[in-house]
């Protein structure tokens, strides 16, 4: 997938300004912004539901409104897509199969493939209309998944679903990664950077950040390590060991590069020169040297993790 200079207007407002961004293949890649950032906009243009007022698209070498020679090729989850309520699911995935070029044995072997693959095998014969949320959720991803497309499109595919559904729903996203592109759009900032590869950071518009999900949380150039307050030993009656002495160890250490300390949220971020040292081996310095101090360590992370990201960035 590749975008060019794409723009999209509606009237005086524009929706996408000038964006530019290629998908590697079979990658899983994020679309992130918050609303009214173009995030709905970029995906209708990516699934041929729009056209850009300038710039080109590009999905398998094609314009996405090549529908013959995208057919079975592109599958596509809008939000809140409406399944046709008085069809069954069987018989709604074997249309949709056949639409693809497939003929009925075809189409029927890939419907069935494709609802056990959500776990909905027990729904070949369920109207549509008494499917509940999560469950009509999961058959529309089961048609986006219908044959063997090479792209996927989700549009907020966990939305509204219950933490156990929104579970199940990640890792059949994760079991496509490698088999087809994905592109995925959500609000789910944890759940991109668990899924995802890649991801575009949109603003009103414009792009603002785009990367490897490691590159944008910086977790290749940064660690966290979340302190508690340091205590004297009172079995041994020594004092409270000093925090600027634990710190300023740190700061001695050769791989690291600069040391902040944020007195709020009592946490210690370590920078470092990823082309030098992997974040592992800077991990382990660092608490050796705080556990020497007697530091007394909450936690540790690598980066700032995708949602602090975006909040600086939008």
């Amino acid at each position: 997938i590749e975008l060019r200079a794409v723009t999209k207007t509606f009237g005086s407002v524009k929706a996408v300004n000038d964006v530019s961004f290629v998908v590697p293949d079979g990658s899983v890649f994020g679309l992130i912004g918050p609303n009214g950032a173009g995030k709905t906009t970029t995906f209708s243009m990516l699934a041929g539901f729009l056209k850009p007022t300038s710039g080109d698209i590009f999905v398998l070498d094609h314009t996405p409104d090549a529908v013959e020679s995208l057919k079975g090729k592109l599958g596509v989850l809008p939000q809140d897509a409406l399944l046709p309520a008085n069809e069954k699911v069987g018989e709604f995935l074997c249309f949709l199969g056949e639409l693809q070029g497939m003929n009925a044995r075809e189409a029927k072997e890939g419907a069935e493939k494709v609802l056990a693959e959500v776990e909905g095998s027990a729904w070949w014969n369920t109207r549509c209309s008494t499917l509940s949320h999560g469950m009509a959720k999961r058959v529309g991803i089961a048609q986006a998944f219908m044959g063997k497309p090479r792209v996927v499109l989700l549009d907020e595919p966990t939305a509204g679903l219950d933490p156990r559904v929104a579970f199940q729903v990640r890792q059949i996203i994760k079991s496509r990664k490698g088999r087809c592109t994905l592109v995925v759009s959500s609000h789910n900032l944890q759940e991109l950077e668990e899924i995802c590869d890649a991801a575009i950071i949109l603003d009103r518009g414009r792009v603002v950040a785009h990367g490897s999900i490691q590159e944008l949380t910086a977790s290749s150039e940064e660690i966290h390590v979340k302190l508690a307050p340091m205590v004297a030993d009172y079995r041994t009656n020594d004092a409270a060991p000093s925090l600027s002495a634990a710190i300023a160890g740190v700061r001695d250490l050769p791989m690291v590069k600069r040391v902040e300390f944020d007195e709020e949220k009592y946490e210690l971020v370590v920078h470092f020169d990823k082309k030098a040292v992997d974040a592992e081996t800077v991990i382990g310095g660092v608490l050796w040297v705080l556990l020497n101090h007697r530091a007394r360590i909450s936690s540790v992370s690598k980066g700032r993790g995708l949602e602090q990201r975006v909040m600086e960035l939008t």
